[in-house]
């Protein structure tokens, strides 16, 4: 299978299924140096972790992270990070009546289609708990980018109808509930809203933001490698994500110039229509997107579907399942995130001359020897 792996100089790749023995990631091209533990990684894997809320799957897994390789004493050694979290409660039994239908909204029609067979245990590599690989490694990313004073702050922003209101946004208030949205009154019709659907048999979708502050001016190219564009890449390729919108997004399409344009003053932009980035670059302002997540396609009401010979049947998906993805992806799109813009920092420092000589000065020796060949 191609297309495991994401980035160029700061590079992983996921491996793994949702019912193997274990799922992970290899993050090549991290610089020797970072201090990186499993502790470090975990922060972020404990925020995907299921069984966590009623909004969440019950598959008792841990998530627990090892280090395999590209540490020592606590240090990266510049060599492949290699990370990997084991499947412990993987109810495989749970996927047997699936093996010859086509569950509504899931990866096994095409899966089957292009490869001649498919993984039909919880949807193998297709799954979501690919996710994990993503995590660790962008947990890695983000340890890098703190290094140079660039922070996240990724949340729910809409679930289903229930949208958060601005005038209400309150940072700590993410941590209590189990949505991870800024607003408390919000998050309580969402929470109402989310037990309705769940009665029904059904599920909701939603909007994550994220907003990553102190990203230098600079980053990104200006014909096809934009920030932007590679946002919308990482984005789009987590299964659930159906749209992606920076700054004012599609709003902008009902705007005039003279009200979408950033009027630029001593002191910085006066607004940030454009979400942090001009001509594919960021621009020294807070970066800005959000993400659509679709409704969770594992539901408990009957579907219609066809068999792997064409027949039209009925489908009831067991297992366990999120009723909503939003909340345990939001730290998804977070390290997507990261790992677009570590990549990008360490494609920049290559950008100018002036920029390589802040580390490789030229030696006198070589300096001479050039201004010989000048002289010829």
């Amino acid at each position: 299978m191609a297309g495991s792996g994401f980035g160029n100089v700061f590079r992983m790749t996921t491996w793994g299924e949702s019912h193997g023995k274990a799922v992970g990631v290899v993050v090549d091209g991290c610089p020797a140096g970072l201090f990186l533990t499993e502790e470090d990684v975990q922060a972020f894997l404990d925020r995907r972790r299921p069984g966590q809320s009623e909004f969440a799957t019950k598959r008792g897994e841990s998530d627990t992270v090892e280090i395999l390789s590209g540490v020592f004493n606590g240090k990266t050694t510049g060599t492949p990070i290699s990370l990997m979290v084991k499947n412990n409660d993987s109810h495989s039994k749970d996927y047997e009546a699936l093996a010859k239908v086509y569950r509504p909204g899931h990866a096994d029609y095409t899966f089957e289609q292009k490869y001649g067979f498919r993984d039909y245990r919880g949807g193998g590599r297709s799954s979501g708990r690919e996710t994990v690989g993503r995590v660790a490694g962008g947990a890695v990313a983000v340890k890098l980018l703190q290094e140079f004073g660039v922070s996240f702050l990724t949340y729910t922003k809409a679930i289903g109808p229930v949208e958060m209101d601005p005038a209400r946004f309150a940072a700590e208030e993410m941590g209590r509930n189990p949505l991870f949205m800024p607003d408390a009154v919000a998050a309580e019709k969402a929470e109402e809203y989310l037990r309705r659907c769940v009665k029904e048999q059904d599920s909701a979708g939603g909007v994550i933001e994220c907003v990553v502050k102190g990203l230098p001016a600079g980053l990104g190219e200006t014909v096809f490698d934009k920030t932007d564009a590679l946002l919308a890449k990482a984005m789009l390729s987590i299964g659930a994500v159906k749209g992606f919108e920076m700054g004012d997004g599609l709003a902008a399409a009902r705007m005039k110039g003279s009200e979408n344009n950033d009027a630029f003053t001593s002191a910085g932009k006066a607004t940030n229509h454009a979400g942090g980035v001009l001509g594919g670059m960021t621009d020294g302002s807070d970066l800005i997107f959000r993400v659509a997540v679709k409704p969770t396609p594992s539901i408990g009401r009957e579907q219609e579907t066809i068999d792997c010979n064409g027949k039209e049947t009925k489908i009831v998906v067991g297992g366990r399942h999120d009723p909503v993805i939003v909340p345990r992806a939001v730290v998804v799109v977070e390290c997507m995130a990261a790992l677009v813009l570590a990549d990008l920092l360490l494609l920049n420092a290559s950008s100018t001359v002036d920029k390589l000589k802040r580390v490789y000065r030229p030696s006198s020796g070589g300096t001479d020897a050039h201004r010989d060949e000048q002289r010829k």
